[in-house]
């Protein structure tokens, strides 16, 4: 199997502190990597040690086939990025500002930028300077400013930030594009976890540094784990109902009002019935799949999963 990326042992440390602990991950060369966590777990630290903005502490990195040193600039150039907020020259137009880009990273294709600009789709900005783009116009750019000389990896941190709902479509539509047709691989981080399900090959989740899980979105997806969801403004009396008249023990308490119920022989219609006929007021009942965000709040939370 070729492997765009290789981590293997990454460790970061600020002030005697350990932002990012023995780290290993694996990127698949042409898929999407989706890298969650919450803030501050070490996501864009990472990142930024993949494209030498920050130097490890200890562990190897390992790019398109090279090992990651402090004079690796042939690699650094296959790679495109945007780490955190893009900065732009402001008073230039996105025109120029990609212009620059490609004169400093010696890329000389005239047609390019028209053809990126087309891509991310923004539009009737020839003369405007881009500090009167608003924050997904700049998100925009960015990618545009990434993608411009056709990296082999292609590093996006919250890449979707400030975009409308048609945006994240059209910007998830290029991202497997990308990875599809051009070949690139993508390590995308993103808070968006129903984006991430529907374009992300395999997903790392990490916390506090550590890197809990690496998994395949094929292998969470074969869970695909029924449940039914309860919403009651009485869990206390539902719960007894359910445990004691009919005899489901497999269910959780997830806050005050909801209880998802995993018993595969409970039926829907049954549960609503002993609720009506014992008086217990039912907001929602729905059957309901296993999602991402559940996965990755059960691994977040240190509840057992298996994948």
């Amino acid at each position: 199997m070729t492997y765009t990326v290789n981590i293997n042992g990454l460790t970061k440390t600020f002030q005697g502190k350990e932002v990012v602990s023995n780290v290993n991950m694996h990127i698949r060369k042409g898929e999407i990597y989706g890298f969650l966590g919450p803030n501050g777990a070490g996501k864009t630290t990472v990142m930024k040690m993949l494209t030498s903005l920050v130097k490890p502490t200890g562990g190897e990195i390992e790019i398109l086939g090279h090992k990651l040193t402090n004079t690796s600039y042939k690699v650094l150039g296959r790679i495109g990025s945007m780490i955190e907020y893009p900065i732009f020259y402001e008073k230039l137009t996105a025109q120029e500002n990609l212009e620059l880009h490609c004169e400093y990273m010696g890329y000389h294709d005239k047609n390019s930028i028209q053809e990126v600009l087309g891509m991310v789709n923004l539009k009737n900005i020839e003369d405007k300077a881009v500090k009167t783009f608003s924050l997904g116009m700049k998100q925009r750019l960015g990618i545009a400013r990434a993608i411009i000389t056709k990296p082999e990896l292609l590093i996006l941190d919250e890449p979707i930030n400030g975009l409308d709902p048609v945006g994240i479509k059209e910007i998830r539509h290029l991202f497997q594009v990308l990875s599809k047709e051009y070949g690139m691989t993508l390590l995308i981080s993103s808070h968006m976890l129903s984006e991430i399900e529907q374009i992300a090959d395999t997903i790392g989740v990490i916390r506090d540094g550590r890197l809990l899980e690496e998994v395949s979105m094929d292998k969470i997806r074969g869970q695909n784990t029924e449940y039914i969801e309860l919403v009651t403004t009485n869990r206390t009396k539902a719960c007894f109902v359910l445990e004691n008249e009919l005899g489901i023990t497999n269910f959780k308490i997830l806050n005050e009002k909801t209880v998802r119920i995993y018993d595969s022989d409970a039926s829907q219609a049954a549960i609503s019935k002993a609720l009506i006929l014992n008086d217990i007021d039912i907001e929602s009942i729905n059957k309901k799949y296993t999602s991402l965000e559940d996965y990755f709040l059960s691994l977040i939370n240190g509840d057992s999963i298996s994948a």
